[in-house]
């Protein structure tokens, strides 16, 4: 099965961080990615700028309306998303519990629908 994680930190405390701490938890999770990469269940990882950079897009009452981040209500911000291959959801939540991630914010562990996609016939 694959699984989208989502992982959380709170930009505030890794602003007050120390050059040494932050190198180090980023050399951890380097680590942490190789071992995923290696065991096959890292499919794709990607980081996210931060929320300060971010609009989200929606339409209320039928007007499209942008909002920018100084309007943010959570108090993690999404910093990198994987897509992990598990053989079922408690191994995902296992490989989830071991990534430095986990441990300076949150990681969100959600299933992923996989669409019948229509085959390329000539």
């Amino acid at each position: 099965m694959k699984y989208v994680f989502l992982a959380y930190q709170d930009e505030k405390r890794w602003n007050a961080l120390s050059i040494p701490e932050r190198d180090a938890f980023e050399n951890a999770c380097q680590a942490n990615e190789q071992d995923l990469r290696q065991s096959g269940h890292l499919l794709a990882v990607e980081g996210l700028q931060s929320s300060h950079t971010a609009i989200t897009v929606q339409f209320v009452n039928g007007k499209l309306t942008l909002t920018d981040s100084s309007f943010a209500t959570t108090q993690g911000q999404l910093i990198k998303v994987f897509f992990i291959s598990a053989k079922d959801l408690n191994e995902a939540i296992r490989v989830a519990s071991q990534m430095p991630q986990a441990r300076k914010g949150s990681i969100e562990v959600r299933p992923v629908i996989e669409f019948d996609r229509p085959s390329n016939s000539n």
